[in-house]
């Protein structure tokens, strides 16, 4: 998208249910100046997409480029005030509620970026400098506690990465260093009442590929060997328990949780192999597994769930890192790492079954997101919110599903009128600006 958008006059299809009350919030690159050389759509500068429910209205449209100092340049304007980290600013994967209050993510870079309810005012903010390094995209919230847990790493540190904690109020209470090699790039991990999950897989830092102009400067690299790593969630690094597994690259994580016989169970889009043959995406699709670690063992079994490609896994978030039934993905293209399919995915991890939602030709989802009924509500009793583009019309729909009612016809509709870009993460934000749960 070449501007920022007000807009008010939404046309809605269906009935918003009367309990959503808040921000539907998505992020995604959208450079500024976009320049074919080098680029990576890791690493465009970020843009947030927004839209406001409440008493069964659709109350408004925006979408603002994250204030880098570089966005900053190409509008004209003042970047977005706040100390920024190592020189990195771009943010751009992830926007989400945490402690009451609104943040946009990415790893491996810049601080946070705390956001005010209409997306306009921005402040790059360490978690009120709380924060001494690097953070992630993918926090995970433990709904038992209220902490946040993170696996972070610096792209400048290759020898370490760290686990961060946050308070249930927002503020680091732990950056413990753990050490690795090859500079690895673990974009998500895993919590679960005994241990934080570590991906220590083999796409890490490359300098061939860096001098040669490319702006994400990691590949596949055979020579680092893949493993899981189970750190007591109060450990330090000589309390892991490192656990090889056959290579294969994670972007993301359904859900993880200890078994009663002891072992750790983590659900995952698995790829082969990553970045290796192009630094585009995959060589070939990603399939939904589940990964068994033996920590007595130490070893991992890998089990295929479902072998059609397949990304974004979200659960039901009140049951991360304890057992649940449900998962949701969006389909991809078997031969392209694209959202260019028309279908949504609902696993019964129980039942061991599938069922799809199909959204209709030229109608592409992107990643979707549970949001309970009410506090209280059954796994699965909820809907499920996100954008789906129309490719022949250009235009995007915020579209409203019945989780429980999975194949049937959306709960409702929000039109917008023009075609939002795909992009990464998405989240429900109440009206406190938390997550729904």
């Amino acid at each position: 998208m070449t501007e920022e958008k007000t807009l008010t006059d939404l046309a809605i299809t269906g009935t918003i249910p009367a309990a959503l009350r808040g921000r539907y919030l998505r992020i995604g690159p959208n450079p500024t100046t976009p320049d074919p050389a080098g680029y990576h759509w890791f690493t465009g500068d970020g843009m947030v997409h927004g839209i406001a429910l409440g008493e069964g209205k659709a109350i408004w449209y925006r979408n603002r480029w994250i204030g880098s100092k570089r966005v900053g340049a190409a509008l004209g304007r003042p970047a977005a005030p706040g100390p920024r980290h190592g020189g990195f600013d771009t943010v751009n994967t992830n926007v989400l509620g945490i402690a009451g209050r609104t943040f946009a993510l990415v790893e491996a870079g810049s601080y946070p970026v705390e956001l005010n309810d209409t997306l306009d005012e921005q402040t790059y903010n360490p978690f009120d400098n709380t924060l001494m390094g690097s953070f992630t995209a993918h926090p995970h919230r433990d709904p038992l506690t209220g902490e946040y847990h993170a696996i972070a790493y610096e792209a400048t540190d290759p020898n370490t990465i760290r686990h961060v904690v946050l308070s249930p109020d927002g503020q680091v209470t732990r950056e413990e260093p753990i050490a690795v090699r090859h500079g690895p790039s673990i974009h998500d991990c895993a919590i679960t009442q005994r241990y934080a999950v570590i991906l220590d897989l083999p796409v890490t830092f490359s300098m061939k590929t860096l001098i040669g102009g490319h702006s994400f400067p990691y590949s596949w690299n055979p020579d680092h060997p893949a493993r899981v790593g189970l750190l007591p969630r109060a450990g330090s690094n000589d309390d892991v328990i490192w656990c090889p597994v056959d290579p294969a690259y994670v972007f993301h994580v359904a859900n993880a949780f200890d078994a009663p016989d002891g072992t750790v169970v983590i659900d995952v889009v698995a790829y082969a192999s990553m970045f290796a043959e192009s630094l585009q995406g995959p060589d070939a699709a990603g399939q939904f597994e589940r990964w068994t670690v033996d920590p007595v063992e130490r070893t991992v079994s890998r089990r295929v769930i479902d072998a059609d490609a397949q990304e974004f896994p979200r659960p039901d978030e009140r049951r991360f890192g304890q057992p649940y039934r449900y998962a949701y993905t969006i389909a991809l293209p078997e031969n392209s790492f694209t959202i260019a399919d028309t279908r949504l995915y609902k696993h019964d991890m129980e039942a061991g079954t599938r069922e799809t939602h199909e959204f209709g030709a030229g109608r592409h989802p992107g990643e979707f997101v549970f949001v309970p009924a009410r506090v209280d509500a059954a796994e699965d009793e909820g809907w499920l919110i996100g954008l789906v583009i129309d490719l022949p019309q250009q235009t995007t729909d915020l579209v409203i599903l019945d989780a429980q009612h999975f194949t049937a016809q959306p709960v409702a509709s929000v039109q917008i009128p023009h075609r939002i870009p795909p992009g990464f993460h998405g989240n429900w934000i109440d009206d406190l600006c938390q997550s729904a749960f």
